[in-house]
């Protein structure tokens, strides 16, 4: 009878140190998504600011005819810069792509670069882009100014500057649609908001 007693007493004590230990657990959990809060894309200060109409420009389409910056009246644009020696901007393309399918009834998904034709012509091959708008031009890296690399521009059906940042995964592609949607420049700015 004492092992009876004394082996429920210890299982119950077991029990309690467990659940101290899910509740530490937890807690610090908690406190380390506090501390590492999800990220948008990162903006960036330079080019035409959020909201600004961006400057009239008809760009050279690798893949087919010129491309007029703003698009036709009703759709908006997501000009993805891009480089060949990247490789984040390769990762990219396949979110690109399944945004281009899912959102291709209001939205141009226009990838940008400048440099040798020719050396974008390959990429065009290797990584079948030749059903995206490619735009081919170093005026419009400047008209943004254009630092780092992959940045994207979703550029609103009235065509202005809706989103802008530095993007290195699809969340921070995806963040640039909700930073649209909900009229907050960033997820950064989001987080600074008072409660």
């Amino acid at each position: 009878m004492e092992l009876l007693i004394f082996s429920n007493i210890a299982l119950w004590i077991a029990v309690l140190v467990q659940i101290a230990v899910i509740f530490a657990l937890a807690r610090q959990i908690g406190i380390l998504y506090e501390r590492v809060s999800p990220v948008g894309a990162m903006i960036s200060d330079s080019g035409p600011d959020i909201g600004v109409r961006v400057p009239a420009l008809t760009l050279p389409n690798l893949n087919g005819a010129e491309l007029p910056l703003g698009g036709p009246e009703g759709r908006a644009q997501l000009v993805f810069f891009l480089s060949t020696t990247c490789p984040i901007c390769k990762a990219l393309l396949p979110a690109l792509r399944s945004i281009r399918d899912d959102e291709g009834r209001w939205l141009d998904v226009v990838l940008a670069s400048d440099g040798r034709e020719a050396i974008h012509r390959r990429l065009i091959e290797s990584e079948n882009l030749q059903s995206f708008p490619y735009a081919l031009s170093s005026e419009l890296g400047m008209t943004f100014k254009v630092a780092k690399l992959p940045f994207a521009v979703l550029i609103g059906p009235d065509g202005k500057v809706r989103a802008k940042g530095l993007v290195n995964s699809r969340e921070q592609l995806e963040s640039l649609f909700t930073a649209s949607e909900t009229g907050i420049a960033s997820v950064q700015a989001a987080a600074a908001l008072p409660a």
